[in-house]
């Protein structure tokens, strides 16, 4: 759908009978708590009613079969989807971290979850718009188009074509998001605790910590912008790849306007040639070790929208970039160790390496060292083939998934590892499970091993010199 185009015209939304009207986003912070506490009272008002019923018939009900009804799962989903912001990205974040250690009814919920947010309705849109451009923003315009492409936790995205021709996609932060992040996180936050629905010994306290970090991060525009920058400058010359570009007259730190790039989601590239859906993944993966030892800079989140592929050219689309997380200049060394350590399997370097660089702590217990030096030489598998890997005809990641949930689970093993290592290695088992997802096969082997040979490669260094 577009907003009139006629200069002088109303500028109102043109809607046809089979968009949908989408949903406010509660601005508010007394809207937000309202409806989230609404909504638990209303889950705790069921659980009485039912539970009165359980005793009448003379059953003594538990507290999680009152509290895992449909209805109740549909109510706890609907209300995180319509406030958006922190509640919805912090299901997400939970989803992906926690994995398969989260049970059945709260796997539910998180899956719901990621598969998008209702879209704000037309004049709501109109209104945040009009507070960032201006009232006399649409005159801007040739067209715009107020049915998103995309609806996500923090923000929209709009296509629209400039005066000039300029075809832009336009990210609009949802309003109040910002500002409801920390008591967002911890309302979510309560209420999972409160509910029995995580798993005994996963503590939730350090993710949703990072959770706040990383929501306030990537709800400012402004720091998307300058990671959009600095990513544009390393990948400068790597014509297999595209990047956005700013159009910065547009951008604000609630409105992020940039060159709109044509292509599909990689996911739909699954019943191409087997070459194809090599030469996707061999190029995804080989970014992957590029940000980690050459760039120093990781786009840190592993969702398959951010990748998109362009069949007209055969380039790889990039897309956002507020997750992006810079390598520790002192962890560099260590991290190639490790990885050197791994290739070689060589288990006491590998446990040196892992201590140097934070996997695991002093007081790590020697069975626990043993179990994580374990996961890393499973996790290098595909490294020591000689050959491509064929992930289609592989069960590592549900290996990998199995062992860390061990881990995870066991309640003596208390070292936290440091946040960036937890990104980087999200990012490198979401590169797996996309590959896997192919049915690709990488030689990755080949892929790594420019970058365990020198520091950082000098066009590497040039650019990163380059980007500030």
């Amino acid at each position: 759908m577009a907003m009139d185009e006629r200069p002088g015209g109303s500028g109102g939304p043109r809607r046809t009978s089979a968009e949908p009207a989408g949903r406010s986003v509660p601005a508010g912070r007394i809207a937000r708590v309202a409806g989230l506490g609404g909504t638990v009272g209303g889950i705790a008002a069921n659980m009485a009613a039912r539970g009165i019923g359980e005793i009448a018939q003379g059953r003594r009900p538990a507290f999680r079969d009152l509290l895992l009804t449909p209805g109740n799962i549909g109510r706890l989903t609907d209300e995180l989807a319509r406030l958006r912001g922190a509640a919805m990205k912090l299901g997400q974040l939970i989803s992906m971290d926690a994995g398969d250690m989260l049970p059945p009814e709260l796997a539910e919920i998180m899956a719901r979850l990621r598969m998008g947010a209702d879209p704000m309705p037309p004049q709501q849109l109109k209104t945040v718009l009009t507070e960032a451009w201006g009232k006399s923003w649409l005159r801007q315009f040739r067209s715009f188009e107020t049915t998103p492409i995309a609806a996500a936790s923090i923000g929209q995205v709009h296509r629209g074509v400039t005066k000039e021709g300029a075809r832009l996609a336009i990210k609009v932060q949802y309003p109040g998001v910002r500002e409801s992040i920390d008591s967002d996180v911890d309302n979510v936050g309560t209420l999972l605790r409160l509910s029995g629905l995580m798993p005994d010994g996963v503590d939730p306290a350090p993710f949703l910590a990072e959770a706040k970090r990383q929501l306030h991060q990537e709800a400012d525009y402004g720091y998307e912008a300058g990671q959009l920058r600095r990513y544009a400058a390393l990948m400068e010359g790597l014509d297999d790849y595209r990047v956005p570009a700013l159009h910065e007259p547009l951008c604000t730190r609630e409105v992020l306007v940039m060159s709109y790039e044509p292509g599909e989601a990689v996911e739909a590239r699954l019943s191409a040639p087997q070459a194809e859906r090599d030469r996707i993944a061999h190029l995804l993966l080989d970014l992957c070790f590029r940000e980690i030892y050459g760039f120093g800079l990781v786009q840190t989140d592993p969702n398959f929208a951010n990748y998109r592929y362009d069949p007209e050219t055969s380039q790889i689309v990039l897309l956002d970039f507020g997750a992006s997380r810079e390598v520790p200049g002192e962890m560099m060394a260590p991290m190639r160790a490790l990885m050197q350590a791994a290739m070689a399997d060589d288990r006491a370097a590998m446990a040196e390496a892992a201590l140097a660089v934070g996997f695991v702590g002093p007081e790590t217990q020697a069975h626990h060292t043993e179990g994580v030096v374990a996961m890393m030489a499973m996790a290098v598998e595909p490294f020591h083939t000689n050959a491509p890997y064929d992930f289609a005809a592989s069960d590592l990641t549900d290996r990998l998934r199995e062992a860390g949930t061990e881990l995870a689970l066991d309640r003596s093993f208390e070292h936290v590892p440091p946040m960036d290592l937890l990104y980087f290695q999200r990012k490198l088992g979401g590169m797996y499970m996309l590959a896997t997802r192919l049915g690709a096969r990488v030689d990755l082997g080949a892929l790594i091993a420019p970058w365990l040979e020198a520091p950082a490669m000098p066009s590497a260094v040039a650019a990163r010199e380059r980007a500030g």
